[in-house]
């Protein structure tokens, strides 16, 4: 089994539903069907799984790192049940005016990824839900991937931008989980 295996999932509308009105608690965090067991089967099949998500709601004042930090241990604690692992949580608390680096579609949170654990991201998944998730991922080097869930299915009407044309498309979590494992 290779180890370095790694795969980055934006959370809110790949991982959980996804709100206009921010995920502000664990109450509020319902996994979509199937998305915990993908991870859990990636993650059993030696990929390292981590999460890359913008979370502005801190800088508008919706909700504290303490209550992300609760969000985040209610889907590890799901993902650990059945039998997976999420390696880390990463996050931008800043808004859009901000001015930061790693506010997707920067690619500021896949560099810190790479960083923190050593490892290339060239080619590595990203699997998001949105055009700025595509744009991040593209930007760092990454693999983009497509999901029709959350925001997906309006990214792909949209229509993508000619670099992310031939960007896979998959119609959850669980379908690109599924698609990935069968490769191997």
């Amino acid at each position: 089994m290779l180890m370095n295996k790694l795969i980055i999932l934006d959370r809110d509308g790949v991982i959980n539903e996804d709100s206009d009105a921010f995920i502000k608690s664990a109450e509020e965090c319902i996994p979509i069907p199937g998305s915990i067991e993908a991870i859990a089967s990636m993650s059993k099949a030696g990929y390292q799984i981590v999460v890359a998500t913008n979370q502005s709601g801190i800088a508008r004042g919706l909700f504290d790192e303490y209550a992300l930090a609760r969000i985040h241990q209610f889907i590890n604690e799901q993902v650990e049940e059945a039998g997976g692992m999420i390696a880390g949580f990463f996050y931008c608390p800043h808004g859009p005016d901000d001015d930061c680096q790693c506010r997707k579609p920067l690619p500021g949170l896949v560099q810190q990824i790479a960083r923190e654990l050593a490892v290339s991201v060239a080619d590595v998944p990203f699997v998001g839900d949105s055009l700025r998730d595509l744009q991040a991922a593209e930007s760092a080097g990454c693999q983009p991937i497509l999901v029709l869930t959350g925001k997906g299915a309006a990214t792909a009407e949209a229509g993508l931008p000619q670099t992310l044309a031939d960007t896979p498309v998959y119609p959850n979590l669980a379908a690109f989980a599924n698609a990935l494992l069968d490769s191997q």
